[in-house]
């Protein structure tokens, strides 16, 4: 029977090349130069503009743009259609995709003064082009910040080992921050110490693991409140995940206030010992284990107690329409094209972690060519994530009753199966399975704060300068931070959080494309001789697949199904059905905003490429 070790070696190998060769020729082809002063020295201010060193920026960017997409997605995909499609799509897709995106959108902003995709789009098609997409990247934002905070309740209460854990390393992330900034101690002791806290704090979360109102909770659980609040809302029928859902939201809008330097700097510098610690944990175990040491004995099949091993458990093809894996009787029909590409989304490529780049990393970056690393191996590195996930799913294959995909069937084949397999390496399954869980838990606790940042940067650049009282107001930070936060809850509060997860990822896929289409501009305006197609295919591709994937849920699956019951079970209720009628909207609005900004950004392009008419900036070499 075939192993997860070809899985391993297949992602490792392309990732290896691609790194060495394309993102090599990337580095050359913008011209990365680090003579020139980036934009976190000629606007230091010591709140947004701080220069990092390269492992505190790749630590944050990597902690904010691995969320839990890499992990719900990849799993998902792999029970639908078989894990060869999957992994070929990953392996493939994201060095020729993925990293090109992120690479182009933050050497972009690097180029323009650290500002958003939104801002450079404007700089070339104009105030209209720049307002659509900052409306979109905001409205995006909003979504990613509720299903984030959805999903991280979802863990906590899976887990109140992670909950534990996940207080104590945001303390400590605090106190390294006095400890670099305002105490100016050494970095290496205090990494050295502090890394030493983070691991501490998965002990004491398997020691005291913490819940925040009564319910059904492992052994030693300490429940901080004896009763549950008469208007805490229930979500997944749980009042603990809404509870969960509501500090963290606060959490999110505090940490995204406070400057860079003190929470989210050494926050996501320490998180990412963790995210290293479980993605490169779980691929060395894979290595060791076929090779060496075998599976430890406790790692065992929750649901049939059956000894595992690193061999592959479930089908390599189920079907274009996967209706020959384990998931067929609990989902809509799903053409492998184009739902393959949009179900594993951020595994491969993301337009979110273009609102990262271009958002806070751009404003750290120390040296221009430190933009290799940090953008092309940091999306690289989610990769590598999406293929542990892979790893994880394909020798356990939970499929819990009823449950068709999302986080309630990630959750248990993520924190499970890396259990597992870290017992290659002896760690015991009891520590190994809410490590994994916390690791999961951090991916996400670092995106969603970040997410919060990044709507705050993008509302503040649609106001600018304010002109009324009512544009002062949004421009003010604690006021548009509010906003979010409040809006996110709002739509977990409502009792229609499952067509987020629909939305978002479309939204997300979309905003994809539009980042390239940015940077294929900017490339465009550089010189009439620079080569498009790093880009351009890509954006193509995105485009062509985003616009197919929310046309089928549209009329499939919401239309035919939902509405007028041909495809499936149509609603009953008339909230549902005006939940329906709301996400088609949602979806033709953003189907129509993406084609207008395609349009816009052809014309200029043309217009660039047939008279040398582009804007002219400072870019650096004219040819290539």
């Amino acid at each position: 029977m075939a192993g997860v070790i070809w899985i391993v070696a297949l992602v490792l190998t392309t990732f290896t090349v691609a790194y060495i060769g394309y993102g090599r020729y990337l580095s050359q082809f913008v011209d990365l130069d680090d003579t020139r002063d980036t934009p976190a020295h000629k606007y230091q201010d010591g709140q947004e503009y701080v220069p990092a060193k390269k492992p505190v920026l790749l630590g944050h960017h990597y902690s904010s743009i691995a969320g839990g997409a890499p992990v719900v997605g990849p799993i998902t995909a792999a029970l639908v259609w078989g894990w060869v499609p999957a992994v070929l799509w990953v392996a493939i897709g994201n060095p020729l995709i993925g990293a090109v995106h992120d690479f182009i959108s933050l050497s972009s902003s690097l180029r323009h003064e650290g500002k958003s995709i939104g801002y450079i789009i404007g700089e070339y098609v104009g105030e209209k082009g720049k307002n659509m997409l900052l409306w979109f990247a905001f409205l995006l934002t909003i979504l990613v910040v509720a299903v984030f905070a959805l999903v991280i309740g979802v863990v906590l209460n899976a887990y109140p080992q992670a909950a534990t854990a996940s207080l104590i390393y945001i303390t400590l992330a605090f106190l390294f921050g006095i400890w670099l900034y305002q105490l100016n101690l050494p970095f290496s002791v205090g990494t050295i110490v502090f890394v030493a806290g983070v691991f501490g704090s998965v002990w004491a979360g398997i020691q005291y693991p913490l819940a925040l109102v009564p319910g059904e909770y492992p052994d030693g659980t300490i429940v901080l409140l004896e009763s549950t609040p008469s208007l805490l809302p229930v979500l997944l029928e749980s009042a603990n995940i809404g509870a969960w859902v509501l500090v963290i939201l606060v959490y999110g809008a505090a940490a995204s206030i406070l400057p860079v330097w003190m929470l989210l700097q050494p926050r996501d510098y320490l998180s990412s010992f963790l995210l290293y610690t479980g993605v490169g944990g779980g691929l060395l175990a894979v290595i060791v284990g076929t090779f060496v040491t075998g599976m430890g004995g406790d790692a065992v099949h929750p649901e049939t107690d059956a000894q595992l091993s690193f061999d592959i458990a479930t089908g390599a093809w189920y079907g274009f329409f996967g209706q020959g894996g384990p998931l067929a009787e609990l989902l809509p029909l799903m053409p492998l094209f184009p739902l393959l590409f949009v179900t594993i989304a951020c595994g491969t490529v993301s337009g979110f972690h273009s609102l990262v780049s271009s958002g806070t990393t751009a404003k750290q970056l120390n040296k221009e060519t430190d933009a290799r690393t940090i953008g092309y191996g940091g999306m690289l590195a989610e990769g590598l994530l999406a293929a542990v996930a892979l790893v994880t799913v394909t020798i356990i294959a939970i499929t819990p009753a009823g449950v068709g995909g999302g986080i309630g069937l990630a959750l248990p084949n993520f924190a499970t199966g890396g259990g597992a397999i870290l017992t290659a390496l002896g760690v015991p399954m009891e520590y190994g399975a809410p490590f994994m869980a916390l690791v999961l838990a951090s991916f996400l606790l670092t995106s969603m704060d970040t997410a919060v940042r990044l709507g705050r940067y993008m509302l503040e650049e649609i106001v600018g300068a304010p002109e009324t009282q009512v544009e002062a107001y949004a421009a003010n930070r604690y006021v548009n931070t509010s906003i979010i936060a409040i809006v996110a809850f709002f739509l977990l509060g409502s009792g229609q959080w499952e067509d987020l997860w629909a939305l978002f990822g479309g939204a997300n896929q979309l905003l994809a494309s539009l980042a390239l289409l940015t940077g294929t501009i900017w490339l465009a305006n550089w010189s009439k001789s620079k080569q498009l197609v790093s880009t351009g295919g890509p954006m193509i591709l995105m485009g062509i697949i985003t616009f197919f994937g929310l046309s089928w849920v549209a009329v499939y699956q919401v239309i035919g199904g939902r509405l007028l019951g041909i495809t499936a079970e149509a609603e009953t209720t008339l909230l549902a059905q005006a939940s329906a009628v709301v996400q088609v909207i949602l979806i033709a609005t953003l189907l129509w905003l993406a084609l207008s900004l395609f349009k816009i950004g052809y014309e200029n392009m043309q217009r660039a490429r047939d008279t040398g008419s582009g804007v002219a900036t400072e870019m650096g070499a004219d040819d290539d």
